[in-house]
């Protein structure tokens, strides 16, 4: 079977479900009494949340789920009408078969507008006995009071190193890989807990070559490594300004990153510069200019500006430190 690898390898059954081990055994109960509240799944994308939604309707409704299930994007479609007319139209009939409602799945809901969310809510109060609604979002605080009240509320939560690397054990030996130590550890620093980004990252190393190393996995990915990461930031804490600002400049170049990319790498690496070069005072004080350069390049400022500014904010530490020394050899 050939096709994109995270539908191929799309856990079908509860068990198979990797890292959400509560939230599975309680809603396994919700299906097997065939009573079930509206659900509310929130957590990082790749989690499990989709997957969750389309096991509960194989479960509950077997060969017919197609016809009692209805899956709909909230990004694409977020407007009032939507729920007036796709979803009412839906809602308001019988299921088929012998479960007594409906399931209503709107993936990033939290995309909805606040009129359609107050739409949304109105028909949930509407359609009880026909339907039920799961609605997905990566963060529940953009969700209106009145529906998270009316919801059983599960946070997914991204998968530990220990489930990522059983999940590529899995996909490799289905899809007869041969993956290093090496680029497991890749695999889990890039993704973060997020298997769909795992899985379409597999799939690309994998069409070039059955044996996967680190080096593949890079190179696929827009994504520096660790090292590079490292080397930037001990240059700039030790005032070479200039060769950070080059080498910061060719290692977006070779990998294609952008300024969030790199500044969200950067965050994780700072923890680990060595602490003889710079102690942990210095390194809150970076994390905290992360967050404010991050914040900027969300707004729409200038990639290399902001990361410029980074670098250069992070080299006067060393001028700092040299002053300091200066002063109390005098």
């Amino acid at each position: 079977m050939n096709g994109i690898w995270i539908e191929k390898h799309r856990p079908r059954e509860f068990k198979e479900v990797k890292g959400q081990r509560d939230i599975i055994e309680k809603v396994k109960a919700f299906v097997e009494k065939k009573e079930m509240p509206h659900l509310l799944f929130s957590g990082p994308a790749g989690t499990g949340k989709t997957t969750t939604a389309l096991i509960i309707a194989h479960e509950l409704f077997g060969e017919s789920w197609k016809e009692n299930f209805l899956e709909l994007n909230a990004s694409d479609e977020r407007g009032i009408d939507v729920v007036r007319n796709k979803v009412k139209d839906f809602a308001r009939t019988r299921a088929i078969g012998n479960v007594e409602f409906k399931v209503i799945y709107l993936d990033e809901s939290d995309a909805l507008t606040k009129e359609a969310q107050q739409a949304l809510r109105r028909t949930m109060e509407s359609y009880t006995r026909t339907c039920r609604f799961i609605l997905s979002c990566n963060y529940v605080s953009k969700i209106i009071d009145p529906i998270q009240s009316r919801c059983a509320i599960f946070r997914f939560k991204p998968l530990s190193k220990e489930e990522i690397f059983e999940i590529i054990d899995v996909v490799a030996k289905k899809e007869a890989l041969k993956i290093s130590s090496e680029a497991k550890e890749a695999l889990f620093n890039m993704t973060k807990g997020d298997v769909r980004r795992l899985e379409n990252t597999l799939q690309s190393a994998a069409v070039l070559n059955k044996n996967i190393d680190e080096k593949a996995i890079y190179s696929i990915a827009a994504f520096a490594k660790p090292k590079e990461i490292i080397e930037i930031l001990t240059l700039a804490v030790s005032g070479k300004f200039k060769d950070s600002r080059s080498l910061l400049l060719k290692t977006m170049l070779n990998h294609g990153l952008s300024g969030q990319d790199t500044i969200k790498q950067i965050h994780q690496e700072i923890w680990n510069l060595d602490s003889k070069l710079i102690d942990d005072q210095t390194k809150l004080d970076l994390v905290d200019k992360c967050g404010e350069v991050e914040f900027r390049l969300t707004e729409g400022s200038d990639d290399f500006l902001q990361l410029e500014s980074f670098l250069a904010y992070a080299a006067t530490f060393s001028f700092k430190r040299k002053s300091w020394l200066k002063e109390n050899i005098k």
